[in-house]
């Protein structure tokens, strides 16, 4: 396969490798609403953020939004949309290698790019996902005004779209509803009581037929029909027959017009196949997007901010209630607003200060219910949360050890919500024993919780150290989550004791 070459590559391809896991850490005065919600705001450097969410969430985003800076050699206020060319594959591609991981199985990844870098972005993304795993190139109608300062106007960008799975994405995968364009093409002329129907021709190319498609007939009024030249019917004489004896085919209100077939609409596929080309009527403007922006924040935010329109029909065709959503690149928080309104859970991750001076304060109003946007069209009334963390401190040392200042309470709380997705409340005094929901319980050992910092001590799972997670346990006797450094615990014993063991803080650390 072919390969895109540039001046740093060699160090750009490993460069997910060096990034090291940080502590999400949260900042409850900045969160609102429900926060057992299980959504996410997180301001930091999203290659780290990345990085520090692919222990907890690795294969379990169900779709991927992004809409990175394009290199453009504009100079926003926001993003600096200047980078050289090779910077800007260098600051892509571990990116995508770690979004590439966080995917589920049956996910995809929705990239919004123009033409400066587009054609170099699909190569790049062939090498990370696969080319196998390319789906399409979404146009979409970015404007519908002309721009007659420019050579060309261009009126369009594109969505590149990769899935994990082909087969999985293509058979989970949500059709498009009905139009009422498309609906408005059903009618009832003839009063049939199986509701509005639609005619459609009644023959093919006659290459495509066999020699019992070749034939006259006479219909109920009398009249011969013929077939046209080089045309065949779609069916053979008797499955005909059967047609016109069901009322399924259509002479005309006169009974002398050629035949056609009625296809009802009751019977019609719930849905319309997705279609590459995505009207500005169906899926919004960068213009809809700025008037968005202006009435939540009285201001256009971004240059060419995403309309909610444009995120529903992606999170409509690629997601269902209840899944997770993840915007790397959050920029005014469109994809989590939409996501909210739309039932989903959400990751965004968003470096600068409008973290929290836009993209929060957005969030908040959509828990309250704010009726811009999708809102009418969702019947959006409010609700939902979020929690909103910050990068906390690298996890481990340059030699892989942890960190000795990293704290057990923070450890915990960051352990129980990416076990549960819900908060952890601080017992006291502190245990190893986290607590139980859903029927599991979870334990932490870690930074000397039962007193014994030695290397052979309270760190590993041994049987003294089960025993005082037990005892702590209380009535709770079911299947066990241990965090800790290592087990000296056979698989056997594990296995008997109901037991998973996952190295701490991250059994993924070793991934590459």
């Amino acid at each position: 396969m072919p390969t895109l070459r540039w001046l740093t590559r060699d160090d750009d391809v490993r460069a997910a490798e060096s990034v090291p896991y940080r502590l999400l850490e949260e900042v409850p005065g900045l969160g609102y609403g429900d926060r057992d919600a299980g959504n996410m705001l997180i301001q930091g450097d999203n290659l780290e953020a990345l990085k520090a969410l692919l222990p907890y969430y690795a294969g379990q985003v169900r779709c991927i939004y992004i809409d990175p800076p394009y290199n453009t050699g504009s100079a926003f206020e926001h993003y600096d949309d200047n980078l050289e060319h090779s910077q800007w594959l260098a600051m892509m591609w571990p990116r995508l290698e770690l979004l590439r991981e966080l995917l589920a199985e049956d996910g995809s990844i929705w990239v919004s790019i123009d033409d400066r870098e587009g054609h170099y972005l699909k190569v790049v993304m062939d090498e990370v996902f696969g080319r196998r795993r390319f789906v399409t190139t979404i146009t979409w109608q970015q404007r519908t005004t002309r721009e007659n300062r420019k050579v060309f106007s261009e009126d369009c960008e594109r969505v590149l779209l990769y899935c994990k799975d082909t087969e999985k994405f293509g058979a989970s995968r949500n059709d498009l509803p009905l139009s009422d364009e498309v609906r408005a093409r059903y009618s009832n002329p003839d009063n049939d009581p199986r509701g509005p129907w639609q005619s459609v021709s009644l023959n093919a190319q006659g290459g495509h037929g066999t020699k019992d498609q070749f034939y006259e007939f006479v219909a109920p009024s009398g009249k011969v029909h013929q077939l046209p030249n080089g045309r065949c019917w779609l069916y053979t004489w008797p499955v005909m027959q059967e047609k016109i004896a069901d009322n399924r085919v259509w002479f005309g209100t006169s009974g002398q017009n050629a035949p056609r077939q009625k296809k009802f609409l009751s019977e019609a596929k719930a849905g319309l196949t997705p279609n590459t080309l995505w009207l500005a009527s169906d899926a919004g403007t960068n213009d809809e997007a700025k008037k968005e922006t202006v009435k939540l924040f009285g201001e256009a935010v971004f240059d060419t901010p995403k309309p909610e329109r444009l995120l529903q029909r992606i999170l409509h065709i690629a997601t269902n209630p209840g899944d997770l959503v993840l915007d790397s690149f959050l920029g005014s928080g469109t994809t989590a607003a939409v996501a909210q309104k739309m039932g989903r859970r959400y990751i965004g991750i968003e470096m600068g200060d409008h973290a929290v001076t836009h993209c929060a304060p957005r969030l908040q109003k959509v828990v309250d219910g704010e009726q811009g946007g999708i809102s009418k069209a969702q019947n959006w009334q409010g609700g939902g949360g979020f929690r909103f963390y910050r990068l906390g401190p690298p996890v481990f040392t340059e030699d892989g050890q942890i960190q000795p200042d990293i704290r057990f309470p923070v450890l915990a709380a960051h352990i129980w919500f990416s076990e549960t997705g819900s908060p952890w409340t601080q017992p006291q005094p502190l245990t190893p024993f986290l607590g139980a929901q859903g029927g599991k319980g979870y334990a932490l050992l870690y930074n000397g919780i039962l007193g014994d910092k030695s290397a052979s001590g309270g760190n590993v799972l041994t049987r003294k150290t089960l025993a005082a997670i037990r005892a702590a346990m209380g009535d709770f006797t079911g299947p066990l989550t241990v965090y800790g450094e290592r087990t000296a615990l056979s698989d056997a014993t594990l296995k008997a004791e109901q037991i998973e063991f996952k190295q701490t803080p991250y059994d993924v650390k070793a991934r590459k």
